[in-house]
């Protein structure tokens, strides 16, 4: 029971405690569950970061079950699903009973815009941790940069690129796969 409890309370504290979705949980993921806890490793981390991002659902929620369920199997996986959604219910629920009455004050305006700007910081610093720790080769950065293309200039959904980079992945690193064996 109380491995339960630790995994509902760590995911508690990171969605408790980060603002602007699933990528900018990232480094707080990494802090609490490689770093702290020693729940997962990078690699696997980052492993449950793209499967999550082309699986229906939200990235954060997504990878917290993963790794809830790897821990604790499916008991495991609600847990730590609870965890991460809970500090969001609670607090949605206190700013919509309370943002109706605040929002047009342009203190609260100010407030919003600050939050984006370190939201896109945290992001920006996900992006360059991922970077660093995925885009080894040559053909790496090849298929970083054709994914950052069709993301940003075609209507392409970003489960066909992740799924043609996995291919891609597949084809140029064959040997790989038969050293496994």
């Amino acid at each position: 029971m109380k491995e339960y409890i630790d995994l509902f309370l760590t995911f508690a504290k990171i969605g408790g405690f980060t603002f602007g979705g699933g990528y900018a949980m990232l480094p707080m993921m990494q802090r609490e569950l490689v770093e702290k806890k020693n729940w997962t490793t990078n690699e696997e981390l980052l492993n449950y970061y793209a499967v999550g991002q082309c699986t229906p659902g939200i990235i954060a929620v997504n990878t917290a079950t993963f790794v809830g369920y790897k821990r604790k199997g499916i008991l495991g996986g609600a847990a730590a699903t609870a965890g991460i959604v809970t500090p969001s219910v609670i607090i949605i629920i206190l700013i919509a009973s309370l943002l109706k009455n605040f929002a047009a004050y342009p203190i609260v305006q100010h407030a919003f815009s600050g939050i984006r700007i370190a939201v896109c910081a945290t992001i920006l610093v996900s992006i360059v941790n991922l970077w660093k720790k995925s885009v080894k080769k040559f053909s790496d950065y090849i298929f970083c940069i054709v994914a950052f293309l069709l993301s940003a200039f075609t209507p392409i959904s970003p489960v066909w690129i992740v799924l043609l980079a996995g291919m891609g992945g597949i084809f140029t690193n064959p040997k790989k796969e038969e050293e496994t064996k």
